[in-house]
């Protein structure tokens, strides 16, 4: 055999595959980051009422409660709410708070202000669109709750209204 021994093999420095796998990884952190931010959707404060709400009145709150068709209660709110303002009142919401024994809010609705015609053998709820409130008048309303915590102390709940649409 010959004389000269060959030296062993210099192990090259592979090209590493890990540098564009890191910078894929960079970018895709950096399109996610971007895209949170542009979505990040500020919180809704609660806003107070309207400024035309002081110019309704609620009166004459009666509570009661019925069974639907597959055994679930229905709980109602029925009262007359009065304009006394000089426009006419198209549509306006309510806020509902439910509260328990100690005072704690067990439950915050909001929920559209519906009107009760009767045309038929039984009143039904109709929205203000269809039936306005025009100034000084007074008609009858009802809220229809479906599901109320079970906590609830059987109290008439805070009624507030809150956004109001008027001609």
């Amino acid at each position: 055999m010959g004389g000269m021994l060959q030296p062993s093999p210099v192990p090259r420095e592979q090209d590493s595959n890990w540098r564009p796998i890191l910078i894929g990884v960079a970018i895709v952190i950096v399109i996610v980051g971007l895209i949170v931010v542009g979505l990040r959707v500020e919180p809704k404060v609660p806003t107070g009422p309207g400024p035309y709400a002081n110019n309704l009145k609620i009166s004459n709150l009666k509570m009661s409660a019925a069974e639907n068709f597959v055994g679930a209660t229905v709980s109602y709110i029925d009262g007359t709410i009065s304009n006394t303002g000089g426009k006419t009142v198209v549509g306006a919401s309510v806020r509902v708070i439910f509260k328990d024994s100690m005072d704690q809010t067990v439950g915050d609705e909001k929920v559209s202000l519906h009107v009760l015609e009767s045309g038929g053998p039984y009143p039904d709820t109709v929205d203000l669109s269809a039936s306005p409130l025009a100034p000084g008048q007074s008609k009858n309303f009802r809220l229809t709750f479906e599901s109320i915590s079970n906590q609830w102390n059987h109290q008439y709940p805070d009624i507030q209204i809150l956004d109001v649409a008027t001609h």
